[in-house]
């Protein structure tokens, strides 16, 4: 990810206590969207909707922290048809709703971001405009980590071949 949120202390200071926390830190350990991890995405998914919220006069802490707490779950999502009975887009965002409200008091419009997060996969409607800006964002970062996912794999498989086409000798 290449969003500087690390060098943003307003930023930092919404989300300080929950970065610090170990079970958000335990989101690092899985893959998401195969070429991230679930932290990093979640962190992708709440600065970029932070910095809208500022743009927009909007409430810039709930957003940050309802971001960053969005898919706070912990199982891999090759076995997310063992969750639950109505399927992964139903499920993982009222089971990360329950983690989150383990970690910190949320309020009505925290609840709803990570509830509603899954609009248009799920009939989940957002209430409020907060809301809407995490669901969007976190198509936007599905889409940027999985163009990045794409373009290294191409590198990879592409790239290096034709290198090892033109330049035999160059081979391991």
């Amino acid at each position: 990810m290449t969003l500087k949120w690390q060098k943003d202390p307003e930023y930092l200071a919404l989300v300080e206590d929950l970065l610090d926390n170990e079970m958000v830190q335990k989101l690092e350990m899985y893959k998401h969207h195969h070429v991230t991890n679930r932290l990093l995405h979640s962190l992708s998914v709440s600065y970029r909707s932070y910095r809208w919220a500022k743009r927009l006069k909007l409430n810039t802490k709930a957003i940050a922290r309802a971001g960053l707490l969005h898919d706070l779950f912990f199982y891999d999502c090759e076995t997310k048809h063992e969750v639950g009975g109505k399927g992964h887009n139903f499920e993982h965002p009222r089971i990360a709703l329950e983690n989150a409200k383990k970690l910190t008091e949320l309020s009505e419009l925290e609840c709803d971001i990570i509830l509603k997060h899954m609009a248009g996969a799920t009939r989940d409607v957002p209430k409020y405009a907060e809301s809407w800006i995490v669901t969007l964002m976190d198509k936007h970062s599905c889409v940027a980590e999985l163009t990045t996912g794409a373009f290294s794999f191409i590198y990879r498989h592409t790239v290096k071949a034709m290198d090892v086409a033109y330049n035999p000798n160059q081979i391991n």
